[in-house]
């Protein structure tokens, strides 16, 4: 009866059993005395029901990630700069020297294409089966918004900064809006498929980095031009991407969210799982 009160129990704690010295009953039975140790005792101290959890703060509740704005913020900021700083004056002017005037030559329009080439791309990739980070609809809206940002950026300030051509034709040269066009493409192409591969975003800034050297290359825009187009490119698609989640919640019916929870516990000697579900 000892024996299986002792077994019994060994079962019900889940604890591993080892033998020690040799134990008389009244009987004259021989037993073993049974020491017992948790069985967690010999398994490292880890957490194996992490996997299951995610304490990852939904997309529409994550802070505004300024970092992730300075380099398009300074290469716009370099961008206006150069606009009445002599010094940075001099590098445009030096850039189309070494670009045009000392090589004149006939321009190309591979430019007025490939500035197209990596949003395409990322409906060609979905379509041969390579899925992105969105579905169709929720990446065309994302696409939407970055060319609603950088046109509206882009097409104003043409306007407004009133800056000469290199090669005279016309009072609109700042930014440029072909790079900005490319660059805000290549960053939607990074970001889809910045969880499937890097060199789907290298492939794209790759793209957009040709674009703009082809703007200076057929005497359309100065290099500040450029930088400051390549910058409102990026910026617009990140702005677009953090900002869709909260327009989605907003005007997705506001859906609740829920949150699972799965631990384990210990309490008087015994093993055990604590579930808790937020609705």
């Amino acid at each position: 009866m000892k024996m299986a009160t002792v077994l019994t129990l060994s079962v019900c704690v889940c604890l591993s059993a080892r033998s020690q010295d040799s134990l008389s009953l009244n009987n004259g039975n021989v037993i073993k005395e049974i020491s017992f140790t948790p069985a967690s005792a010999s398994v490292p101290d880890t957490a194996p029901f992490r996997h299951h959890l995610d304490w990852s703060i939904p997309d529409y509740r994550k802070p505004f990630p300024a970092g992730s704005f300075v380099l398009p913020a300074a290469m716009v900021a370099y961008g206006f700069t150069a606009i009445h700083v002599s010094g940075l004056q001099h590098v445009n002017s030096k850039i189309k020297e070494e670009i045009w005037t000392e090589d004149p030559h006939r321009p190309m329009h591979a430019d007025n294409y490939l500035m197209f080439v990596p949003a395409l791309a990322v409906y060609g990739l979905n379509a041969a089966g390579v899925h992105g980070a969105h579905n169709f609809k929720d990446r065309t809206i994302l696409l939407l918004m970055s060319q609603l940002f950088v046109n509206g950026a882009v097409f104003s300030l043409k306007n407004s900064t009133h800056v000469l051509r290199p090669d005279g034709s016309a009072y609109n040269s700042f930014p440029s809006g072909h790079t900005a066009e490319a660059f805000a493409n290549a960053e939607f192409l990074r970001m889809e498929y910045k969880d499937v591969s890097p060199w789907y975003g290298i492939a794209g800034y790759a793209v957009a980095t040709t674009t703009g050297l082809l703007r200076m290359y057929n005497n359309k825009h100065w290099f500040n031009d450029v930088v400051a187009g390549a910058g409102f490119g990026i910026a617009s698609t990140r702005l677009a991407y953090w900002l869709y989640p909260k327009i989605q919640h907003v005007f997705g019916g506001g859906a609740k969210s829920t949150a699972t929870v799965l631990m384990p516990t210990y309490q008087n000697g015994s093993f055990g799982l604590s579930f808790a579900k937020a609705f």
